[in-house]
Parts: C-alpha cells; sequence; structure tokens
C-alpha cells in the first residue's frame, strides 16, 4: 500500500530544496535472517526509504541526485526461482511508477554510480544506518568506515563516512510534521491499539500468566491485518520498564501493566499503556497511586499546545506526581522545587513522551536530539531527564505520546537511600513498606494542532470507573 504519487513526489521535491545539492543516498532494507538464511523475520521497509519512496519491497536502494536532477531506484527483477517462493510481483518500472519515479537501474549500478559521485567528490548525504548489514553496504559502497552517528556529510577522501547530520534535521523536520492522510493512518493503528487494550482488561483474571494476555492483545492485531508496533509488554511487574518476560502467574491483588500498541498496513503506529487490576478492582493503595498518575496525566493534557516546551510539560508532570506523593506521605518539601531538581525520577525515571509516525519512536535511529530537541540543543545529562526524548518546543503537526507513570523500584530506593540523595524531598522511612508495589503507566497519542491539542483515535479505558467498566463488559470506546 502507498499514498498517491503526487505526496511522494512532493516529499522528494521538499528534501531537494532543502538540502539544496548533493546527492540523497536511501537504502531500503532486506531481508533478516532469524537463525539460518530461508528462516527470516517479518520483513521491515526502512521507514525513512518508505517516506520517500513508499516501496514496501526489499531488495531495493535509491539516490536523489539533486546536482544532476535525477531520481533513481535500484533493484533487481524476480527471477523464476524467486516466483516460486513469493510469487509475481510488478516489475521495478511499474512499483516505481506508482510513486512517481521514473528511472530505474539493476542494483549492480548502484555502486558505478556512487563511485561516479565520489570521483567528482560530490558529497553523499545518508541517514544513520541501525542494522549491521546496512552499516556493511554502506561501508562496501563508499570505500570507508561509517559511522552510525551524524556529521558532516561524506565527501571521498575522509576516512570515515559519517551520517549527514543536516540530512538528519531537514527529514526530522519533514516527518515530525504530519499531514492529515498520515493523522489518518495513525488514527487507524491507535483504534485497533484501543481494541488490543481492551481485550486486556476484559480477559485478565487471576490464575493467568502474563503470556496468556500477550498472545491474545497480538492477535487481535493480527486478525486486523496489522501487526504491532513494537514488542508488547504485558507484566505484573511494571517497575522494570521494559519487561518482556511473560513468566508470571497473576494473582487477585496485582496489577497488570500493558504497553502494546498495532501498525497497520502503511506501517504508522499506535502506541498505548493500560494498568488493570488483576482482580475485580484496585486495591484502596492501588487506588491513591493511580488516582496521582491519572491527575499527572490530565495536568499533561491540559497543557500542550503550539509554543510550549515539551520539558516544561514533563516537569509540571513530576511537580504533580510530588504533590500527590507528598500527600501519602512519600514526598516532601516543595514540589515544584523536587521536580526541577530531578527528585521525581525515583517514581518516574523515564521521560513523559516520544515523537510518534512510522515508527513508533519516530525516527530515532537519527538520534533522539536531532528528533526531539532543537537544532544544536542538547539533552539535560541528569537522571529521568535525560531519558526525555521530546524536549522541544511542541508545534502544529506534531503526534507523540503523553505517558506519566509511577514505580516503586526497590534497587533504585536502596542505592538512593543508601547515598542520601534527595532526602529533603523523599521520605525513605516510609518507603520501606512500598517496595513490593510494582509500577504502573498509562499512555495516549495526541496531535498538536493550530489552537491546542487533539486526543488521536478512540479513547481506551483510562480513569477507574473506566476500566471497571470495561472489565464489566459496559465500556465502549468513544471518539
Amino acid at each position: 500500500m502507498a499514498f498517491s504519487k503526487e505526496i511522494y513526489e512532493a516529499r522528494r521535491a521538499r528534501i531537494e530544496k532543502a538540502m539544496g545539492g548533493g546527492l540523497l543516498l536511501f537504502l531500503g532494507n532486506g531481508i533478516a535472517s532469524f537463525n539460518y538464511p530461508d528462516n527470516n523475520y517479518q520483513f521491515r521497509q526502512d521507514s525513512t526509504f518508505l517516506y520517500f519512496f513508499g516501496l514496501d519491497y526489499e531488495g531495493l536502494a535509491a539516490v536523489i541526485d539533486i546536482d544532476n536532477n535525477k531520481t533513481i531506484v535500484f533493484g533487481d527483477e524476480l527471477t523464476i526461482d524467486d516466483i516460486i517462493w513469493t510469487g509475481v510481483q510488478p516489475t521495478i518500472a511499474e512499483k516505481c511508477a506508482a510513486v512517481g519515479v521514473t528511472e530505474t537501474l539493476p542494483m549492480s549500478e548502484l555502486a558505478n554510480y556512487i563511485n561516479a559521485a565520489k570521483s567528482k567528490k560530490q558529497p553523499i548525504h545518508f541517514i544513520p544506518p541501525y542494522r549491521g548489514h546496512t552499516i556493511l553496504w554502506l561501508q562496501e559502497l563508499l570505500g570507508v568506515p561509517v559511522n552510525t552517528a551524524a556529521g558532516d556529510a561524506f565527501v571521498a577522501g575522509m576516512p570515515v563516512a559519517t551520517p549527514s547530520l543536516e540530512m538528519c534535521y531537514n527529514v526530522a523536520d519533514m516527518r515530525n510534521h504530519k499531514a492529515s492522510e498520515e493523522i489518518a493512518e495513525i488514527e487507524k493503528a491507535i483504534n485497533i491499539t484501543v481494541k488490543m487494550h481492551c481485550k486486556a482488561v476484559q480477559m485478565v483474571q487471576p490464575g493467568m500468566n502474563e503470556k496468556d494476555i500477550a498472545a491474545a492483545v497480538m492477535e487481535v492485531a493480527l486478525r486486523e491485518g496489522y501487526y504491532y508496533s513494537f514488542p508488547t509488554i504485558a507484566t505484573s511487574h511494571g517497575q522494570t520498564l521494559h519487561n518482556h518476560g511473560y513468566i508470571h502467574i497473576l494473582n487477585d491483588g496485582d496489577l497488570l501493566l500493558l504497553d502494546a500498541g498495532a501498525e497497520n498496513e502503511m506501517h504508522y503506529a499506535g502506541d498505548l499503556t493500560t494498568t488493570m487490576p488483576v482482580g475485580a478492582d484496585y486495591t484502596s493503595r492501588q487506588k491513591d497511586v493511580y488516582n496521582v498518575l491519572i491527575n499527572s496525566y490530565k495536568t499533561a493534557t491540559t497543557m500542550i499546545r503550539p509554543g510550549i516546551t515539551y520539558r516544561e510539560v514533563h516537569v509540571a508532570v513530576w511537580a504533580k506526581i510530588a504533590e500527590g506523593l507528598k500527600a501519602l506521605g512519600l514526598m516532601k518539601g516543595d514540589a515544584m522545587e523536587a521536580a526541577e531538581a530531578g527528585a521525581v525520577a525515583m517514581f518516574m525515571p523515564h521521560g513523559l513522551g516520544h515523537m510518534m509516525g512510522m515508527d513508533v519512536h519516530d525516527m530515532e535511529n537519527y538520534g533522539e536530539v536531532y528528533v526531539g530537541y532543537p537544532r544544536g540543543a542538547q539533552k539535560d545529562s541528569r537522571f529521568g531527564f535525560r531519558s526525555l526524548r521530546l524536549g522541544r518546543t511542541l508545534e502544529p503537526g506534531f503526534v507523540f505520546t503523553v505517558e506519566p507513570g509511577i514505580y516503586f523500584i526497590p534497587e533504585l530506593i536502596d542505592q538512593w537511600k543508601a547515598a542520601g540523595k534527595f532526602s529533603d524531598f523523599i521520605c525513605y522511612d516510609k518507603l520501606e513498606a512500598w517496595k513490593d508495589f510494582g509500577g504502573m503507566r498509562n499512555e495516549e497519542d495526541y496531535l498538536i494542532t493550530e489552537t491546542g491539542s487533539r486526543h488521536l483515535g478512540l479513547r481506551k479505558p483510562v480513569d477507574i470507573e473506566e476500566i471497571l467498566a470495561c472489565k464489566n463488559g459496559t465500556f465502549t470506546p468513544y471518539e
């Protein structure tokens, strides 16, 4: 599936204008072997290649040669041996015509084209590679070792080829501002993601295994003809932020944290998190913390708008969490001071959200600082702050997650307590009784509009009453 060819033509024209000159090199993804050559991971095309060329096929590369006014896709036609296993496909020329590219060449000609550019000392721009095969391919094409961090464009004679910082910034600026057709695709993915979460809330009960939930929500995506946009997190140990083990039996009184998303046919993503009781209801202690969490989430959603930095929103959410935990006797002192100092990272060590699009963490292969921060900015290196993937001023067209969490991580509590860290803000004597709590998070996806923000897709259950209604079969996702 692809958008109209006019969309891809317009995107390529914009990046040509933004870059001004040089040769832009785009390497599509190939098949990656799972454990031997004929047993492969599911194919996933490179998102930057998809954005400019819309060709969801393995074995392709492309150049936009600005200096010579050429756009060429390189690839080889299927042989009869290929067709036996994969079936018939359109020709390379037919595929390319659908996205507005008229010139194609066999893959063997790519090296010749790059060598000609090198001989003329033409700047060759490329995006940071993230797969080992692509790194090796680039090294072979360019004839020198390849860095994976962005810098200046490769010019012949340099001992190392470095991804183009200017290309990263320009492509990120384009992809960060979602067009209406992209927003429609993202909402399709979110709507299926909501179904995944409702399925989990409705089926979870004591005696189940975490893997039962993980399997069920992934089935929802697959039955819709979708895939999942990242490995599902379904855990009763939510204090471990990326817990993919699926090894625990669920007990009455446990919380289940589900972080799961669908990726649709156009490869746009949804990303939601729900924290639900395994039994019939939350415990009183869980309700207390969950209400703090949802109050912090609503603080964020009322603040997001054009012109505000997401760092400001992050700090305000931390302050709201500090205020709520202070009421529970777990923190003390001024809530905003605790937030600005970084003390609340004890309970929320991750950032408030990230850009989202064709990559669920959109373009993080470029480098977080080039996507989520203004040009030339550096991230705050302090614990908690350094995990804020999105810290820049919000602009119309941005799509991102809002995902505050509250976690009680025994190892972090012990380490900070032993060091006397932030003892003016954290009530360590009270925290001992909370080490078995686990963690919770709530996450939804938002678009910045010209005047404010808009929640994307159907609304999943968020408030305690909605989650309990969903468990009882009386909650219906709404706009």
